[in-house]
């Protein structure tokens, strides 16, 4: 019987000395670091439309949906409905940069990055620059962070452009072009 309570204290002793070393090799065993999403695998995937505009650096970052058959523009449209902001593409916000002081359509824009945004409209969108350029899609705009709108008068396609594209040239013309929808706007 005196073997009893030895073959106790020694199984306690064990314990004692390998919870804490478990404990230790659970604490110190590296996390694993979350991978970057690869944005090119969302269904909406990401573009970048660039270009030298009179020694300015114009960038515009946006993701492009595709209208898999369904309506682009329309007060129903689930995409971009007429009269509402919308946050011109899809994801994050579009973000327009300008690495100089420009004029949009004859008015000034100082160098920096902005919430691209629009409101489509049937004769008439509103682009808009927004000071808050980093958020998720248009739910958290707000009109009191916009430093430009612009208004211009859209045109139509001669074809429709199955994926929102946004293109920008060296003479300054922004293009932004869905469905059988242009609307354009010019940077000097």
């Amino acid at each position: 019987m005196r073997f009893l309570p030895l073959a106790a204290l020694a199984g306690a002793a064990l314990l004692t000395y390998a919870a804490p070393a478990q404990a230790q090799a659970t604490m110190t065993e590296p996390t694993q670091a979350k991978k970057p999403e690869d944005k090119s695998k969302r269904p909406s995937p990401p573009a970048v439309a660039k270009a030298d505009v009179h020694g300015t650096e114009v960038t515009i970052d946006y993701s492009k949906p595709s209208l898999k058959g369904r309506a682009a523009f329309g007060e129903k449209s689930p995409l971009a409905p007429v009269g509402e902001v919308w946050r011109t593409g899809a994801n994050e916000a579009t973000t327009f940069t300008v690495s100089k002081a420009v004029k949009i359509n004859g008015q000034a824009l100082a160098a920096g990055t902005y919430g691209l945004f629009t409101i489509p409209g049937a004769s008439e969108w509103t682009i808009i620059f927004n000071k808050t350029a980093k958020q998720w899609g248009a739910y958290d705009y707000k009109a009191a962070d916009d430093v430009l709108r612009v208004k211009v008068k859209p045109t139509t396609l001669a074809s429709p452009v199955e994926q929102f594209t946004i293109t920008v040239d060296k003479s300054g013309k922004v293009a932004l072009m869905w469905d059988k929808t242009e609307a354009s706007f010019m940077v000097k």
